[in-house]
């Protein structure tokens, strides 16, 4: 299911809740309004919101962390990827295949993260044959002298630390919301919601207050949603340090 479709849902229960409240208070009867009573309630909504409050503070704090994980493995790979590209410059001749090589491969992988799918993230696969045949070149290299012995040992390293990011960054496209944790959250939201609507008189003000609050709870589950898919979506990771680093190969 997407963050859109999820949210959407979400905002259906909180938003309901809102309107289940509003029609129970006219089946409440008397003496179950009384003040005693109204005050027992928002003392309990009271500590359901503070842990709604909490639990979304926690989830953002989480998602944004995340996100950012990705952006940074990103960066990294850029930049390995640029100073893979100038040591074998300075290796020599021998390595202009290798070097168109390492172009192509990283603007397939501009391609398949600009993606606004999940194929983006599902296609890094390091296993791919086009992610080895760099580091089958590298090692087949002949060094004559010193200098091409340290760059290729250099080049080795590098290409497999670009292998090994590429592996985390698969590992971690996507890490969905848990389930029971979202279910919680929800059923929590919506008896907070329903606690709204119990006590009020119902008018065109109140209405489109609860309205408005629901909307934006939904807005923070799915910016959750979003940043916890950097591969999908709406909030999706940048690929400029990949056109920074296209940029600067081949030179």
């Amino acid at each position: 299911m997407s963050s859109l479709t999820t949210s959407v849902a979400v905002f259906g229960c909180i938003f309901g809740g809102v309107l289940v409240g509003i029609l129970g208070r006219t089946r409440l009867p008397d003496n179950q309004q009384t003040p005693e009573t109204k005050e027992v309630v928002r003392l309990g909504m009271g500590l359901v919101g503070t842990m709604v409050a909490l639990v979304l503070g926690l989830l953002i704090t989480s998602a944004k962390a995340f996100y950012e994980t990705q952006n940074n493995e990103l960066t990294e790979a850029a930049a390995n990827t640029v100073l893979l590209d100038r040591i074998l410059a300075h290796y020599g001749p021998e390595t202009k295949e290798s070097r168109a090589l390492l172009l192509r491969s990283i603007a397939r992988q501009v391609d398949l993260i600009g993606r606004r799918d999940d194929s983006g993230g599902t296609q890094l696969r390091p296993t791919a044959p086009s992610s080895e045949v760099l580091f089958d070149r590298i090692q087949d290299l002949s060094p004559q002298t010193e200098s091409q012995k340290l760059l290729q040992a250099q080049a080795l390293g590098l290409a497999i630390k670009l292998g090994q990011i590429r592996w985390l960054m698969f590992a971690q496209k996507s890490s969905p919301l848990p389930t029971p944790l979202l279910a919680i959250l929800v059923f929590w939201l919506t008896f907070l919601f329903m606690s709204f609507g119990l006590f009020v008189r119902p008018n065109a003000t109140v209405v489109t207050s609860l309205f408005i609050s629901a909307l934006a709870v939904t807005g923070a589950v799915f910016l959750i949603l979003e940043m916890y898919q950097p591969y999908a979506g709406l909030i999706h990771v940048s690929t400029a340090p990949l056109r920074a680093a296209m940029a600067q190969l081949g030179q």
